[in-house]
Parts: C-alpha cells; sequence; structure tokens
C-alpha cells in the first residue's frame, strides 16, 4: 500500500506539474533562523575522534583552498553536468563535516581507493545476493524500467513497502534503508571516498554517469567496480555531480520549484536522499494550498548556505 501510495504520488505529481505549476525559483538562503538539530550519530562519531564540527569544516575548507588541481576538477565535472560548481562544494563540505574527516591533499584520496583494490565482496544480505533478491515476485513491477535510475528508484520503493520491517516467506527483514542493509558488506552506514557515495546511489545514477562522463556501466553483480567508481576520486565526483543534476531536475520535474540557486537545498537532499519523493510531498502539499510551502534545508544544508559567501570564494 506504500509503495503504491507513493508511486501514485509522483505520478499525480509529473502529471500536474505543467501546467498546475508554473515554474517558481525557490529563494535563496535558509528558510531556518537556527540551525536544525544535528543527528545524535553525527555527533557521537565526531566526539569519538576527538574533533568538532568547527575544526572539521576548517579541515576541509584547507583542502579544497590549497588543493588546485581537486578544484580544477570539481569546476570541470559541474560543467559537464551543467550545474554551478558551489553545489559540488558544498556537498563535499557537508560530508566531511558532519560524517567524515577530510584527508589533507587530494592524492590521499586515491591511495585510499587503490588500498581497496582487489578486495573481494558482495551486495548481499544473511546469505542471500541482491540480484538473487530482486527478481523475487514482489520485485515485478520494476523489470520494465530500463534506466538505472527508475528501476533502482522501484526496487527501493518496494524494499520499503514489501520487505524492510517485515518477515516475508519465513525470512526477517531489518527495519533499515535498503542501501544500509545489501550495500554495505562492511558496516552498516558506510560510504566512502570524496564524496561519500552509497553503492546503491552509484547504481541508481550508473547511467547517467556512463552518459555524460563516459565510464563504464554499474551493475549489483560486481561490487568490487561499484565501489572502484566511488572510492576513486575523478569518478565519484562525476556521481556527486550527477546527484545535484538528478536532485534539481526531480525538482523541477515533480514540484515546479527551480532549486539550483539555493546549494544548502541541494546539500540537503544530497545528505537524505530520495528526491523523487521528497519533491512528490512538497508538490501534493502545494496542490490547492494558499501560501507557498517551500523546501526546506536541514542542518546539513543549513551549514552550506550559513558559510555560502565563504564557500564561493574557493571558486
Amino acid at each position: 500500500m506504500r509503495r503504491l501510495l507513493t508511486s501514485l504520488l509522483i505520478a499525480v505529481a509529473l502529471v500536474n506539474s505543467a501546467p498546475a505549476f508554473a515554474m517558481q525559483t525557490v529563494p535563496a538562503g535558509n528558510r531556518h533562523a537556527e540551525q536544525p538539530d544535528i543527528p545524535g550519530a553525527s555527533i557521537r562519531r565526531t566526539k569519538g575522534t576527538k574533533s568538532s564540527f568547527d575544526l572539521k569544516y576548517e579541515k576541509v575548507h584547507e583542502l579544497l583552498a590549497t588543493d588546485h588541481e581537486l578544484m580544477a576538477k570539481i569546476r570541470k565535472v559541474s560543467s559537464a553536468y551543467g550545474i554551478n560548481p558551489i553545489h559540488v562544494v558544498g556537498a563535499i563540505v557537508g560530508e566531511h563535516t558532519y560524517n567524515v574527516d577530510a584527508y589533507d591533499r587530494l592524492q590521499a584520496y586515491y591511495v585510499k581507493a587503490a588500498s581497496y583494490a582487489g578486495e573481494s565482496f558482495r551486495f548481499a544480505y544473511d546469505g542471500e545476493n541482491v540480484d538473487d533478491f530482486v527478481v523475487r515476485p514482489q520485485f515485478a513491477e520494476c523489470k520494465g524500467k530500463s534506466d538505472s535510475y527508475t528501476l533502482w528508484s522501484c526496487r527501493e520503493d518496494v524494499w520499503e513497502s514489501d520487505f524492510r520491517g517485515k518477515t516475508v516467506d519465513g525470512k526477517s527483514f531489518p527495519n533499515n534503508r535498503f542501501s544500509a542493509v545489501f550495500f554495505q558488506p562492511f558496516y552498516a552506514g558506510q560510504t566512502f571516498g570524496l564524496g561519500q557515495v552509497n553503492p546503491l546511489t552509484a547504481l541508481m545514477l550508473s547511467d547517467l554517469v556512463s552518459r555524460v562522463s563516459g565510464y563504464p556501466k554499474l551493475n549489483e553483480k560486481n561490487a568490487g567496480a561499484v565501489y572502484k567508481s566511488i572510492m576513486d576520486p575523478d569518478i565519484s565526483l562525476a556521481f556527486v555531480a550527477a546527484s545535484i543534476r538528478r536532485s534539481i531536475d526531480d525538482y523541477k520535474e515533480i514540484a515546479g520549484m527551480d532549486i539550483s540557486g539555493n546549494p544548502g537545498l541541494t546539500a540537503t537532499l544530497y545528505n537524505v536522499g530520495n528526491s523523487r519523493q521528497r519533491a512528490a510531498a512538497l508538490a501534493a502539499k502545494n496542490r490547492g494550498a494558499g501560501a507557498t510551502a517551500w523546501p526546506e534545508e536541514n542542518y546539513y544544508g543549513w551549514l552550506i548556505n550559513d558559510k555560502l559567501d565563504e564557500l564561493k570564494g574557493l571558486l
């Protein structure tokens, strides 16, 4: 039922986004006067490394300010995906402020990526490979979807509605995200590389990245290739830019809103994901409403808008 409602919501939003929606430009800046609450997990992780958010922000800012090769790569990949490079900067700064510590230079990311080369791992849960899991009859509606974004979005919706926190055919499944259960073989919540891209996100964006950047398409049967893509800084940057491009397009197509002038919002969506569903929920909220409901930044995006002038100085 939840999957049906989500699909209907997105379908109705797409049908009605034009002409029911005149394209609206989301105002710049934060909707919240003060930073929204930072999740406890992020606070504990940072305290555990004897650091602080301020110190981590300064460290990633220093990396971007001094690594001219990295900034050149960010500008180039942003141009390829038709976005302002401040969006990629915002995503990287947010990840390294709240989720991981930045390395001192780009070369360290290449070294870290090389350390995983040749590692053998697979995407699975409790002995069941994900490529076997997604041929279960519950996923039948996803078979006709050829684009990687719509295919894996459909599969994620099925997970949420039919498997998450449930017992199916005698097997119980965790009450957790699809990406955390099947796509993180080392430990839940683990992401890698410069952009901290999730393996499921990489699979979703594979077709777009292949089309724009020319990298080979990914598939769930080759976990090693997926990890190589999200660990390698050059390839990872393409996935960061593709994720932001997809979020901007989802909000235009589904909610009739242009968020491309608000890096705090694109950073928020980079952090929380599910831009399709979030755009559809916003479209539904605005349908027939009086005052326009604008998308709102979370703690992660709030920082990016708050530091925007400083971050723009990096470009």
